[in-house]
């Protein structure tokens, strides 16, 4: 079984050296001896770094699970809460199983010393393979208590019911809870993990703890407190890739200052000690000239160093391009952009008896506990991360730099340390959605059918660069290139890139040949789940009325989708109307938290699609803070309507990433149906030669 970098080889983060690496000091090494033996063995890289090749589960039921004794069902999951509301669908997916109220359950999130290891919550993971697993667990819970019940009432387990989290007898009027039942002891089985699990009942059910969040009462990292602890924060270089070449610091009443090699930073009492420590430190930079810069030369650059890649050939392409009626060569660019969570990264630090504990807000808690180790030099089993829900992170939140950052100025202050990132410091030193350049060329026949296809993605990833049109003849090949920002996971990764991409291009084709868009797809799609999801959508919004209207559809993650959108111009400014959006990700969990996970992520991809670009010359990020750097508003937002086209029959695909692909494209094609401008760039913009043409 592959691991996910070599699915997925644009998660670069995962796959990026360590940022720190510290000196273990003698005290420190004498403790790890311990008076015995230091063996020292070297693992791979990944193993290392906390990216198991296997996500091994263990099959005890207690590790999963636990009735305390006043009927509480605690469900441990190593998954992270975000954002996406898996608190909830996780909690469903046992209380369904078990037959109580879902109040009844607490589940146990993203804490190493308490739950099994998980690979980490990103890549839509959660629904398809952590959900089966909690019940699988909670179905082997239920048939245990239903075991205790029959044993301690000496009957037969036919005459059992169990519901509202209770067990009765039939005819004999007798009743206890799990509570009751289990007095708090363990339950010890087997989950077995190859019997088939029930599918979710499809019932919507309010955001758990949803009120904690809109009254504040709710605490996330930067809002956590230790006894005594200070603030900190650390010294950044003037631009990428420059070193420190030397550094003075004055004596700061109540100010530790920590510098180890390229490591600098202060711990102070408060936010704004911290900050004028901060800045009362001397620094000498050695810096190197940055030769790329954002726009033209960036996509130049990545052509320019991109290597011959690899890929699927199907057929006989070339003959294929050769022998087409109606040939089509496009190239298509998308720019970096920010992840912009709502909470930057933060992290709590606190050191006691050579044991480290970090409260941080991560995707990958027990990669950021490995992080840690290997940068201090200390077992694992010495480290523990605890993860608070987390305000938003959109594949941002993979590595733990500012964890070690933490920890490294709580080791040396002998204090519990906050550190905070700035706005400046998240859109600057945080990693970005990969810049990518993607030329298409295609061939088709006179009567609509497309015979070649040959689809190149140059630096921005290869999710999602196989078509599910049907197309005899198809090359799909991902060129890695330099990139000169530091560049990784973004929501649904390259799929928007390529969807942007083949959708436009899809159009371009359909336009070539005189033909209705819709009419031009439906020739060429043969998978049946994607004409569904096409005609759910096209019937919804009303297809071939009204102008400015576009299109587009694709398929990730085991997810279908199809996008219209209307647009109008308005001041050399696109505005999006309406949207309808139909999305088939298999069974349907919870309706009304699967529409707000669509209407989330087309309002995001708005932002990819019409404004956010990061902007850097000679090293530097021109735009680090939200009043240079555009993301969607209220008043950006259209009319949204969102078809669900449930398939009970299927198992349940993640939705956390797939329903943001088909905005972008479906907008350049609404401009192009309006105005006969065909905007090939993303962000898109009316005042590009291309759009000018």
């Amino acid at each position: 079984m592959p691991d996910v970098t070599e699915l997925e080889p644009e998660r670069y983060e995962l796959t990026a050296p360590p940022a720190y690496h510290f000196e273990v000091g003698r005290r420190d090494f004498l403790g790890l001896l311990g008076g015995g033996l230091l063996i020292v063995f070297s693992a791979g890289a990944q193993e290392r770094r906390g990216f198991r090749r296997f996500e091994s589960l263990p099959q005890d039921l207690e590790a999963w699970l636990h009735v305390g004794e006043n009927g509480v069902v605690t469900v441990y999951t190593g998954k992270a809460e975000v954002g996406q509301n898996i608190r909830t669908s996780l909690s469903q997916a046992a209380a369904e199983e078990l037959h109580c109220g879902i109040g009844s359950i607490n589940l146990v999130m993203a804490d190493t010393a308490l739950t099994p290891y998980d690979m980490g919550t990103f890549g839509s993971r959660t629904t398809p393979t952590m959900a089966p697993q909690i019940r699988r667990a909670a179905a082997t819970a239920r048939e245990a208590l239903l075991d205790l019940a029959a044993e301690k009432w000496k009957v037969e387990r036919g005459k059992l019911a169990i519901a509202d989290g209770k067990i009765t007898c039939a005819g004999g009027g007798q009743s206890i809870g799990f509570g009751e039942l289990t007095k708090g002891r363990r339950l010890t089985r087997t989950i077995a993990q190859d019997e088939a699990v029930a599918r979710p009942k499809g019932q919507s059910v309010p955001k758990l703890h949803g009120r904690d969040f809109v009254t504040g009462k709710h605490k996330y990292t930067p809002d956590l407190v230790r006894p005594g602890m200070l603030h900190g924060r650390i010294l950044r270089p003037p631009a990428f890739g420059a070193t420190l070449a030397k550094l003075e610091a004055p004596s700061m009443a109540g100010v530790t200052v920590v510098h180890e090699g390229e490591f600098a930073g202060v711990a102070a009492p408060d936010p704004q000690a911290a900050a004028d420590a901060l800045a009362r430190l001397k620094a000498e930079w050695k810096r190197e000239p940055a030769p790329v810069s954002s726009g033209a030369a960036l996509y130049e650059h990545l052509k320019k160093t991109a290597s011959n890649g690899e890929g699927d050939t199907d057929g006989a392409v070339d003959a294929a391009l050769s022998a087409a009626d109606v040939k089509l060569q496009a190239a298509y660019t998308v720019a970096y952009i920010a992840h912009a969570p709502l909470e930057p990264r933060a992290a709590l630090a606190e050191w006691e008896e050579g044991k480290l504990t970090v409260w941080t807000g991560t995707q990958c808690p027990f990669r950021v506990r490995s992080q840690l180790a290997e940068a201090f030099g200390i077992p694992e089993e010495r480290v523990h991360v605890k993860v608070p829900d987390t305000g938003s992170a959109y594949g941002g939140k993979h590595t733990g730099e500012c964890a070690v950052e933490a920890a490294r100025l709580a080791k040396t202050a002998g204090k519990p340390v906050k550190l905070v990132w700035t706005r400046e410091e998240e859109f600057t030193w945080a990693y970005f959605r990969p810049a990518g350049v993607i030329e298409v060329s295609s061939g088709a026949r006179r009567d609509g059918a497309i015979t070649a296809w040959d689809f190149h993605n140059y630096n921005s990833g290869g999710s999602a660069i196989r078509s599910l049109y049907n197309i005899p003849n198809q090359r799909t090949i991902f060129h890695p290139a330099q990139a000169p920002l530091r560049q990784g996971s973004y929501r649904a990764l390259a799929a928007t890139a390529n969807h942007f991409a083949r959708e436009v291009h899809i159009d371009e084709l359909a336009a070539a040949l005189h033909m209705d868009p819709l009419e031009f797809r439906l020739k060429n799609i043969q998978d049946e789940r994607l004409r569904a999801v096409v005609h759910a959508a096209t019937e919804r919004f009303g297809w071939g009325k009204g102008k400015g209207v576009g299109m587009a559809c694709g398929f990730e993650k085991n997810g279908y989708i199809a996008t219209c959108a209307q647009v109008a111009l308005e001041d050399s400014r696109i505005r999006v109307l309406r949207v309808v959006q139909a999305f088939d990700c298999g069974a349907v969990v919870n309706p009304d938290n699967l529409k707000n996970q669509i209407q989330g992520a087309i309002s995001m991809g708005l932002g990819g699609a019409l404004f956010e670009e990061i902007r850097f010359s000679d090293g530097q990020i021109l735009n680090p803070r939200f009043s240079r750097y555009r993301v969607p508003r209220f008043s950006d937002i259209p009319d949204v309507e969102v078809v669900l086209v449930d398939r009970p029959d299927m198992p349940s695909a993640g939705a956390g990433e797939t329903p943001i692909v088909g905005i972008a494209p479906a907008i350049s094609n609404a401009v192009f149906h309006l105005s006969g401008k065909r905007l090939r760039s993303m962000p898109m913009t009316l005042n590009t030669p291309e759009a000018r043409s």
